[in-house]
């Protein structure tokens, strides 16, 4: 059961794929601040299990956090912070009925953001003996019942008519109309029937957003197309290219789309001159930034607008965690490993796990091996460990037989794949009666060339968010129509940026099309197969935005296959 809340801290608890980093995000403090409410916490942390989160009273952090607590409701709460149930419902995107429990937390909205979504109030000529018993004036607006009125701000119906007689035995208002909302009465809160306070499915359902349509997309991308490096300017161009291709084909299906597109410049550059245009305030969703520098702005620049935004490259910005607005397509770390790590165990339920140590200069791998092997810790899962240079008689003395030994080097680099394998091969050739597997990295599909026969041998297994076969019909048909639009190959690289923005730009658009505004509670009733990219997006609390979770594996089989895994 969650302890108190107390005035200098509030309760988080942990969810998978969540890091120190990640949470200390979320509430605006710093990961110092949290270990210190909680000693060890910067060693280990643990799913399931509670942090204490440092209340932060400066002029930055001006909402409220809170952890829901056995008991509480969704009208509760907007009695116990004197505001509507509509404000937290906006202040909280990924809040629902469904999800309103206990341990939650939430984000309660200033009183400065509960005011900003109403419009501005005139001041009517009123008496005083009535100013005295308002505590604001409201705007009949179309269609708005006594009813929905009096549920906006926490007060009962007979309260509303006491205030407005002339309310009295009427079933509609007049739209334009003014109203005196009172201050709500403390004894009718305590006495009130339980009938007449709404439930969390009530106030959630009146407080949904209505689905909007869109007759017309309107869609940007902001990337780094001139004044900028060869290298990089290129793959901003095969991205875009493919990009619009998959608009081309969008079109062909009757979507009608608006694009706009802008050359943000190098990242010492600023947007302000971009954002400045009017027409950007009207588009529906922006893709981009290509560089870190200018997610800040951007981001802001949508969140201030409504706009979405999709961010294909860097994992590396914090920004979602506190914008609902913002798409990230690259995984961040702690998420993408805690999702491998899950695979992994399930692909191999019967391991006998064999780390091959590489040399120190070339341990990339480090925080990927130590949370893998806390995990298989924790399983019981068994775990051996060599060194790069180690005789052949010490891998035969690792192996057991009748379970699946798996070699993970902790380097992901060329130079340990080319120092392993023909031990690995010989191992293989010797031992065919046990079965052995190599795991490792997403950067391996930029050596199957080199290491083909190896993999297949070996039973190899790498993980990635992105992948294509380029003998499947899509792959094929894909890379026929860019060189058909483009006269050109796309560049030999992973991930190939051309197969990118076609998976982005038809993903969003085909969503946008098909569910406009509800695109978001729609998501999983998405039925695309992307050429490359997976997609598999979280919402990553109940006000920020969303992170890519999706992650497969790819296996070389014996019977020289090569088999794309999805776990979903």
């Amino acid at each position: 059961m969650l302890a108190q809340e107390n005035q200098s801290y509030f309760l988080h608890t942990i969810e998978k794929g969540q890091s120190l980093y990640s949470i200390a995000s979320m509430y605006g403090v710093s990961q110092a601040d949290i270990v210190k409410l909680n000693p060890g916490s910067d060693e280990k942390i643990y799913i399931g299990r509670t942090l204490r989160i440092p209340r932060v009273t400066n002029n930055i952090q001006k909402e409220t956090f809170h952890t829901i607590a056995a008991g509480e409701t969704l009208y509760r709460l907007t009695v116990k912070y004197n505001t509507t149930a509509k404000a937290i419902c906006e202040a909280n995107p990924g809040l629902s009925a469904e999800n309103f429990r206990i341990g939650q937390v939430i984000r309660i909205p200033s009183a400065e953001d509960a005011e900003a979504g109403k419009q501005p109030k005139e001041q009517p000529a009123v008496t005083a003996a009535v100013q005295s018993r308002c505590r604001e004036m409201h705007k009949v607006k179309r269609k708005e019942t006594i009813f929905s009125i009096s549920r906006e701000y926490n007060i009962t119906e007979a309260e509303l008519i006491a205030a407005n007689p002339e309310l009295e035995g009427k079933d509609k208002i007049k739209r334009g109309s003014w109203l005196c909302i009172p201050y709500p009465s403390a004894a009718v809160q305590q006495t009130a029937d339980a009938q007449d306070i709404p439930t969390d499915s009530e106030l959630f359902k009146e407080n949904k957003k209505k689905n909007v349509r869109f007759k017309t997309i309107k869609a940007a991308v902001i990337l780094p197309f001139l004044n900028t490096s060869k290298n990089e300017s290129a793959r901003m161009v095969e991205y875009y290219e493919g990009f619009l291709m998959a608009v081309d084909s969008l079109k062909k299906t009757g979507t009608s789309i608006d694009l706009y597109t802008y050359s943000s410049g190098p990242e010492t550059s600023s947007l302000e001159s971009i954002l400045k245009k009017n027409e950007l305030k009207q588009v529906d969703i922006i893709f981009g930034p290509a560089y870190q520098q200018h997610i800040a702005s951007l981001a802001a620049f949508a969140k201030d607008n409504n706009i979405r935004l999709v961010i294909p490259f860097t994992s590396k910005d914090n920004t979602v965690f506190q914008n609902p607005s913002i798409y990230q397509i690259n995984t961040p770390q702690s998420y993408l490993y805690s999702e491998v790590y899950d695979h992994f165990v399930r692909q191999f339920p019967n391991a006998n796990v064999i780390f091959i140590e590489a040399s120190k200069d070339t341990q990339e791998k480090k925080e990927f091996i130590k949370g893998l092997k806390e995990e298989l810790k924790n399983r019981s899962v068994p775990v051996k460990s060599l060194k790069e240079d180690s005789p052949t008689e010490s891998f035969k003395a690792v192996l057991q037989e009748g379970k699946s030994n798996i070699f993970v080097p902790t380097s992901g680099s060329n130079l340990t794949l080319i120092k392993i394998l023909p031990q690995l091969t010989l191992l293989v050739r010797e031992q065919p009666q046990i079965n052995i597997h190599l795991f490792g990295y997403p950067e391996w599909q930029t050596y199957t060339e080199d290491h083909l026969e190896a993999f297949f041998e070996l039973d190899t297994y790498f993980y990635s968010s992105f992948y294509t076969n380029n003998l499947l019909p899509a792959a094929t048909r894909f890379t026929k129509n860019y060189r058909r639009w483009y006269g050109k190959d796309m560049s030999d690289r992973y991930p190939k940026y051309g197969m990118l923005g076609f998976d982005t730009g038809f993903y969003f658009l085909t969503g946008l099309s098909n569910y406009g505004s509800d695109f978001e509670n729609k998501m999983q009733l998405m039925d695309i197969v992307p050429i490359q990219t997976g997609f598999k997006f979280q919402r990553v609390n109940n006000w920020g935005g969303f992170i890519n979770k999706k992650v497969f594996f790819v296996h070389f089989t014996k019977n020289y296959e090569l088999v794309k895994l999805d776990f979903d």
